[in-house]
Formats: C-alpha cells, structure tokens, sequence
C-alpha cells in the first residue's frame, strides 16, 4: 500500500482527477490531503462532491485548511466574510449553483470533520499550514496556527543545509518529528514548480491555485506525481486567478 500526500486543490476539479491518473491510484493506496480544497478554480463544489465520493471507495485523510474554514462558515450560515470575497470566496458560491440543500448540508459536514492535522504510525506529521509550539502540535494554543502559520517553513528554508539537526540550537518543534508534510505556501513563490524539502518539512503545495502545478508525493519513495499546469486545464479563467496571485504577492 502506497501512502500519497496531495497539495492545494483550490477548486482544480481537472487536475485532481488527472493527478489520480498519472499516479495510477488503486484502492489499495492511502490518500492524505493537506486542505484547502476550494477557492480559485470554478469547481469548488464538484470538488468536495468529488472528494465525498472518493472517500467511499478509498482510504482518505482530509486535513482541514484556510480556506475550507471560509467555506464551512458559509455553508452554515449563508454569511460569506469580506476577506474570503476577496480570495476565491465569490467564485466559490457561484460553484454552488444547482446544488441542492440537501447536497450543502452533506457538504457541510465533510467540512466539519475535517481534520486539524494527522499524525501516522511512523511519527510523520501531516497538516496544512504550520505550529509554533515548542511541545508539539497537542500544545498549540489556537486552531488557527493550523490553517494559518508560515514560520514554521520560513524556519526551515532558512536553516535548511545551515544546522545540523542533533545541535543543541536546532528547533525544538521541528525534534518533534521524523517528517511534516504541509500546503498553503506555494512552492512557486521560491521558484520551484516542484513539491520542496528544507530540513525534516516537505511542502507539497505547488500552486496550483495560480500558475503552478497540483502534486502528488509517495512518502515512502518520494516520487512525485503532477498535473499540467492549472492554467492549461483552465483557459479562460487565467485572468483571475493571476490577479489573485498579485494580491498575495503585494504586486
């Protein structure tokens, strides 16, 4: 049984099924996602639709990112907050055209049991963003951490290659584990359109929220699986989506 980490789908309904052909899944795999599952691309719904069933027929671990905090919100109260309007929150609820009731509500509660991060038999972390607590991700003090935190990578490219991990001045978070798996800052902000490594974190997001690529990684043999380019798969909403990676940069 193969274990495979999958990076931020942000609505990409296309490169998610092409990223499951490529590495030619089989029920016999584990599928671990580190959130945020909706935002940018114009099948947020198709996606979480897609996932539930996914989830019938495989053995699935879903993390629970930013961005899918917006969106359970939404779809509990019919109050979308400003900040997710202005980060894909808009075309998302345009992606729920022609679903029904009953099919937001089973939406909702795939959102509600997602989970915060996982941790598997071998002490390889999964989540989508970061922690900051010297004591490991049961002493984190707020949930947001989760969805939210970036020192914990910035952290690692920054000592990466520098420290040696048995130094007395070596992280006390990072000690925690053999391996953290995490999303939510692309690697094509680093000029890599592939998953990355700095100390023991691979971050698996590879932007396929804009320009960049949705990825797959084997934790056991580390090879990596991608689809095309979001961008190719979505023609003719490359405007937008270029638009919201200029917002984020500060362009």
């Amino acid at each position: 049984m193969r274990t495979l980490v999958i990076g931020d789908i942000h609505g990409g309904l296309k490169a998610l099924k092409q990223l499951l052909s490529r590495a030619e899944v089989t029920r016999d795999d584990r599928l671990i996602f580190v959130g945020d599952y909706v935002d940018g691309w114009s099948e947020s719904a198709g996606v979480i639709h897609y996932l539930i069933a996914l989830s019938e027929t495989h053995d699935c671990i879903f993390i629970k990112g930013n961005h899918d905090v917006w969106c359970e919100t939404w779809l509990r109260s019919n109050k979308a907050e400003q900040v997710w309007l202005e980060h894909g929150g808009k075309e998302t609820i345009q992606s729920y055209a022609g679903f029904t009731v009953e099919e937001k509500y089973k939406h909702l509660r795939f959102f509600e049991q997602l989970k915060l991060y996982y941790l598997d038999d071998r002490n390889r972390l999964f989540l989508h963003a970061g922690f900051t607590s010297m004591h490991g991700v049961e002493e984190e003090i707020s949930e947001n951490t989760f969805y939210y935190d970036r020192t914990l990578w910035e952290m690692a490219l920054t000592m990466d290659k520098h420290i040696d991990e048995n130094s007395e001045i070596f992280p006390k978070r990072l000690k925690h584990y053999d391996e953290i798996y995490i999303g939510h800052t692309p690697t094509i902000n680093f000029n890599s359109e592939r998953p990355m490594r700095a100390i023991n974190i691979l971050n698996v997001d590879t932007g396929a929220a804009f320009y960049g690529k949705l990825s797959a990684v084997d934790i056991d043999s580390k090879e990596v699986f991608q689809s095309e380019t979001l961008i190719e798969l979505y023609p003719n909403e490359k405007g937008r989506n270029e638009r919201s990676l200029n917002q984020i940069l500060g362009r």
